[in-house]
């Protein structure tokens, strides 16, 4: 494991991050990559934007990645987000044959990689992920912090990244 490579990727993933924050969503940021180190597809939650509740950043990534290559398995790849997957997520990276996932910020209410469910290490599936956490933990979780703070306040993003109060 190469812990610069790793936050190469993670610094990509959280300026996809800090777009989905920019466009009202919550500011989660993917990026999968090949064995050879090539970016294979980026991505951030969309969810809202395309109404669609699988739009999660990994779910975007791994469609991407799959037509890119033309193959649902995206064996040897690593995948890099700034959150703990949530269980739809988890799920679809073992049935996608990821290899190894690289998370920024634990997610202690849905965390589905270790924190409150194992999806990606679970026996009783058929593929298992190797998996480190805590990548750049704490800059996407200022990113989150910042996001849902401003939601509270009833503030949102305009462009060029000033704030306006509702």
């Amino acid at each position: 494991m190469d812990v610069e490579r790793d936050i190469f990727f993670m610094k990509r993933a959280l300026v996809q991050a800090a777009l989905a924050a920019e466009r009202e969503e919550v500011p989660v940021g993917a990026v999968l990559v090949s064995p050879e180190g090539e970016i294979l597809a980026e991505a951030h939650n969309q969810p809202i934007r395309l109404c669609d509740p699988t739009a999660h950043a990994e779910i975007l990534v791994l469609r991407q990645a799959a037509k890119k290559i033309k193959n649902y398995r995206l064996l040897e790849t690593t995948l890099y987000v700034t959150l703990e997957p949530c269980p739809m997520c988890a799920g679809a990276l073992v049935y996608a044959r990821v290899k190894r996932l690289v998370f920024g910020a634990y997610d202690p209410k849905a965390g589905a990689c270790g924190s409150v469910y194992n999806i990606v290490n679970d026996a009783r599936l058929n593929h298992r992920l190797e998996v480190v956490g805590g990548v750049l933990a704490e800059e996407a979780l200022a990113l989150l912090k910042e996001f849902f703070e401003r939601r509270r306040r009833g503030a949102r993003v305009v462009e060029g990244g000033g704030l306006e109060s509702r």
